[in-house]
């Protein structure tokens, strides 16, 4: 895509992690006729292979441009994700379900939503696309959609763009009532090649995933019920 295509179009922020989930809204915002602004962050992770995977896709999806903010959410900590504390693993369905697990990672999406919202103002966008699911997702309580709501109606609060300009605000999550297999099979008619993103919250030296963290675990199922191979090579697989 041209320079000059995305000249013309919309503009929206897209939250781009790099995983399955956020690369498909990638290409739902882009085939819903928008120049996609994404949004990524060194948070302090464990690992940077989502970054890398992030940075490929923004360029091979057509995005408009692709910001990379370092805010080091490991000082604050409070998660295996940022700190030494032990990654679940071979946890059940059942289990993931019943309460926040130590994957969560205080304030994430309220603080990338708001990084967001400042870009969108920045831009002169209106739209920011976020890939949150409420179905297959790891009990965390910023991927509810009242959540989502609720932000939605501070951010218009909370900017020039909304109070002076009468400008409204949207945040899309597209997948928010998808099953992980609808996402995957959406993807695909959008033409993505899934081997390009990453979900594992444990990955080896090389990259490789885990295969049995709760994230490898619901891609896993995700493509099982889409009837579609998962590209990648794991670790290990939970029998």
């Amino acid at each position: 895509m041209d320079a000059k295509s995305n000249e013309i179009k919309p503009k929206a922020v897209v939250l781009l992690s790099g995983g399955l989930d956020s690369t498909t809204v990638l290409a739902i915002a882009r085939s819903e006729g928008f120049a996609c602004y994404c949004l990524s962050f060194q948070y302090g992770q464990r690992q940077s292979v989502e970054l890398e995977r992030a940075k490929e896709n923004s360029v091979r999806l057509g995005a408009a441009d692709h910001l990379v903010l370092d805010i080091g959410l490991d000082a604050i900590g409070g998660s295996a994700l940022t700190t030494e504390m032990e990654i679940p693993k071979k946890r059940s369905l059942k289990a993931m379900a019943a309460g926040v697990p130590r994957t969560y990672v205080p304030g994430r999406n309220t603080i990338f939503l708001a990084y967001a919202m400042a870009w969108a103002e920045v831009l002169g966008a209106d739209d920011i696309f976020i890939g949150v699911n409420a179905l297959d997702y790891s009990g965390y309580p910023d991927c509810r959609p009242e959540y989502l709501t609720a932000f939605e109606e501070m951010a218009n609060l909370a900017t020039r763009a909304g109070t002076e300009e009468k400008r409204s605000l949207t945040i899309h999550a597209p997948l928010l009532q998808m099953t992980k297999g609808e996402i995957i099979a959406k993807g695909i008619s959008l033409g993505i090649d899934y081997a390009t993103t990453h979900s594992c919250y444990d990955p080896g030296a090389g990259g490789e995933p885990c295969g049995e963290c709760d994230s490898c675990q619901l891609r896993l199922k995700g493509f099982a019920e889409a009837g579609i191979k998962d590209p990648l090579t794991y670790k290990n697989r939970v029998k």
